[in-house]
């Protein structure tokens, strides 16, 4: 079975489709789990992957998307937030809020609405690749359509 036809990967698709009929989901050889994976796979630079980063506040899930070659600042978050109760999520709640498994978690699709938070310098790159709910399965897309796409905020979130 291909899988572009894995529950997840279809998920991603559909809201890509919804979208933007022209955008696809590309399957990929190798894996894409790391960004450096992702990069060598797709021969780009590791900051146009876009790492997508579940956090916690509380009870409250957040989505950071982040450039391949850059840390997410917890200490950012942390102020962005006001809030000293801020951490990663655990895979088992990536998973519940996302529907997607570490290293295939996608910038859309999500089974739950999630506030999603941008690193400002993915913008230095003409295309970008994201995960699209499998880790040997991407997408291309510009900074523009993904800031319109996951309808997120444009933020200084890394170190």
């Amino acid at each position: 079975m291909s899988l572009l036809n894995k529950e997840p990967v279809k998920r991603a698709e559909k809201a890509l489709k919804q979208f933007n009929e022209t955008l696809s989901v590309t399957e990929l050889e190798n894996t894409a789990r790391t960004a450096i994976d992702a990069a060598t796979s797709l021969n780009c630079e590791v900051g146009a992957i876009v790492k997508s980063l579940l956090f916690k506040n509380g009870d409250n899930y957040f989505l950071c998307l982040v450039s391949g070659d850059k840390r997410c600042s917890l200490k950012k978050l942390k102020k962005f937030f006001n809030s000293k109760d801020l951490s990663m999520a655990s895979p088992d709640e990536v998973k519940d809020q996302t529907g997607y498994t570490i290293g295939g978690v996608s910038p859309i699709g999500h089974i739950n609405s999630l506030q999603i938070l941008i690193d400002s310098s993915l913008n230095r790159f003409k295309n970008l690749y994201a995960a699209a709910g499998h880790p040997n399965c991407i997408f291309k897309i510009n900074f523009v359509d993904l800031l319109k796409l996951t309808n997120g905020s444009l933020e200084d979130i890394v170190e």
